[in-house]
């Protein structure tokens, strides 16, 4: 994947041109991590590219991207519990510390993982799992995308 797309993820969202995105959702878009240590992490972008955080929204703009981030979280959950040897739970946040554009993070995490880890946020892994090409996105993990994708989809019809 070119990455032109990062330095501007929800306008090329918008634009159809961000590859990470897995479903257009009411309030925004949902995309697949562009690390996969903890396989399925996914991402809930604002539609809004001037929103920095929660706040910025109109409360029923918030209520509906709080609605979106519950809907990946499941999606993510289900295709996780399907896929996922270990899966154990999803953790969701909106931190907003490091990109300035508002977005929630879906953690799923597995029995695999390191004791001193497993029940601590994701963010006590080492940076290199962040930068180490072998967690990178790619088409490894297109049956992945598909099952999150196709949960999103069963959990709107069922809506």
């Amino acid at each position: 994947m070119a990455d032109d797309w990062r330095t501007d993820r929800i306008g090329s969202a918008l634009r159809g041109e961000n590859p990470a995105v897995l479903r257009r959702l009411d309030a925004g878009f949902a995309v697949i991590g562009d690390v996969q240590f903890l396989p399925g992490y996914s991402v809930l972008l604002t539609d809004d590219p001037s929103a920095e955080r929660l706040s910025d929204l109109s409360r029923a703009r918030r209520l509906s991207f709080l609605s979106d981030m519950d809907r990946l979280g499941e999606a993510v959950e289900r295709a996780c519990r399907r896929l996922g040897p270990g899966f154990r739970r999803v953790n969701l946040e909106i931190l907003g510390n490091t990109d300035a554009f508002l977005h929630a993070h879906v953690w799923p995490r597995f029995d695999w993982e390191p004791p001193g880890l497993a029940g601590g946020p994701v963010w006590l892994y080492s940076r290199d799992r962040w930068a180490d090409q072998r967690y990178a996105l790619g088409p490894r993990h297109d049956v992945l995308r598909e099952a999150i994708g196709d949960e999103l989809d069963r959990l709107r019809s069922a809506g």
